[in-house]
């Protein structure tokens, strides 16, 4: 339940979009296109054809994705949301920039944005322990979500996210847009097809975890409303490394490396399953470590196992960012900045290596096309919920020093174990909750 926010209903332009023939030809448009006022040029479609949009969280990654989404030309961005003012003022100009007007609205609060009844979408990059609620805030108010990874800082808010965006027939796409990118897609199909022999097992590199901080504390600056930062998570006095892209090794806020990349890795691990319903069966914890003070406190150094019924191995550990997909007559790996390497070499004879941003356009562009025709985005709510499972069932292995934790993917429970059954979910600070 949202507390004090008042939703808006599902806009009654959605039906004329999911019909429009010449909306879903947009599909075909560049992926950059020169800034112009819209709906002068007979390559952009009309008002009535646009998706309107309302971003919340432009800072970061936020702001990164919001500058793709205004070159989609049947999307309209009419308004943004942040609690720092500083991301606020950038992402207005970005904005008015590329209409070439002053008409984007401003909010402080995600639930006042969610209220308006002229978005058909929401696109949300907030801190992760938002990701949930804003989610399913936005199914209840009838509006399409493309929410950036992990789904959830817990398993439980993960199937709430699902059972909402089922229940309220919404589209959703996490941002795990490394699915949509070719690289990934060739090593994937390389690994299934049998081309290097069975399959064995895959490591995925998470990349690393920073050293032990204890930041100076101070008075939140009046640039921030850190209430509101923090909503649902536990109030702590403030620091400006606790509000910076650091929260991402705070547990209260994230999950580390392991759910950072690990939404990504593990969610290119579960393409490999016949079905995304599929999960590991064990959870076995070779090495974890935590600093014994300062303000991080998720796991570093680590090493995790998961196995899958049939013997198929993931592999997680911290180490230079990338995937290895490793069989009994060769492998392939794709590092993380998009470069593939193989053996046999002969494997890579066809490839062509295509750029990040490209998987991004493309990412989007996927859940743009099933807003108009409602289908099934590529990384729809239940696909990213059964992947961040993994990330955070290797956590709370970690977190308890189990050496093997039991997984039913059928009951979403871990057996025999009541102390990792309690840690599937947390409580919210009031008045938040799901």
């Amino acid at each position: 339940m949202i507390p004090n926010a008042t939703l808006g209903r599902p806009s009654t332009r959605r039906d004329f979009l999911k019909r429009s023939v010449a909306a879903a030809g947009a599909a075909a448009l560049p992926w950059f296109l020169p800034a112009r006022a819209l709906g002068k040029d007979p390559a952009v479609p009309s008002p009535s054809q646009r998706i309107t949009l309302g971003a919340i969280g432009i800072g970061g990654m936020g702001s990164l994705d919001l500058t793709g989404l205004l070159h989609q030309p049947d999307v309209h961005v009419l308004a943004v949301c942040d609690v720092k003012e500083g991301n606020l003022r950038h992402a207005v100009a970005m904005v008015n920039g590329q209409y070439g007007n002053q008409d984007c609205a401003v909010h402080r609060d995600w639930r006042e944005l969610m209220a308006r009844a002229d978005l058909d979408a929401i696109y949300c990059a907030t801190p992760d322990h938002w990701h949930a609620l804003i989610s399913i805030a936005a199914a209840q108010a009838g509006k399409d979500i493309y929410c950036q990874k992990p789904m959830s800082v817990t398993i439980a808010e993960g199937r709430a996210v699902a059972d909402a965006v089922r229940r309220h027939g919404i589209v959703y796409q996490s941002g795990t847009q490394r699915r949509s990118q070719p690289n990934y897609r060739f090593c994937v199909e390389t690994a299934r097809s049998g081309r290097i022999g069975k399959l064995l097992h895959v490591e995925n590199r998470m990349g690393g975890s920073p050293g032990p901080d204890s930041p100076r504390v101070t008075a939140p600056p009046p640039e921030i409303n850190y209430d509101m930062w923090l909503g649902p998570a536990p109030w702590e006095p403030y620091c400006d490394v606790r509000v910076s892209g650091a929260f991402r090794f705070i547990s209260d806020y994230a999950g580390g490396s392991m759910t950072d990349m690990g939404a990504h890795y593990n969610d290119i691990a579960q393409m490999l399953r016949p079905s995304f319903l599929d999960a590991p069966a064990t959870f076995q914890v070779k090495k974890a470590r935590f600093h014994q003070h300062g303000i991080f406190d998720t796991a570093f150094g680590y090493d995790v196992v998961a196995t899958y019924d049939d013997g198929l191995e993931i592999r997680m550990f911290e180490g230079d960012k990338g995937i290895r997909w490793v069989g009994t007559e060769g492998w392939i790996d794709l590092a993380d900045e998009g470069q593939v390497t193989a053996q046999p070499a002969s494997i890579l004879k066809d490839i062509q290596v295509n750029t990040h941003w490209t998987a991004v356009a493309q990412h989007h562009r996927n859940w743009l096309d099933c807003v108009k025709t409602r289908a099934r985005p590529a990384a729809d709510a239940e696909v990213a919920h059964r992947s961040t499972t993994l990330s955070h069932a290797a956590n709370i292995a970690m977190r308890l020093g189990r050496d093997l934790l039991r997984w039913d993917r059928h009951a979403e429970r871990f057996v025999g174990d009541d102390d990792a059954n309690r840690m599937l979910a947390r409580s919210m600070r009031a008045p938040w909750t799901l």
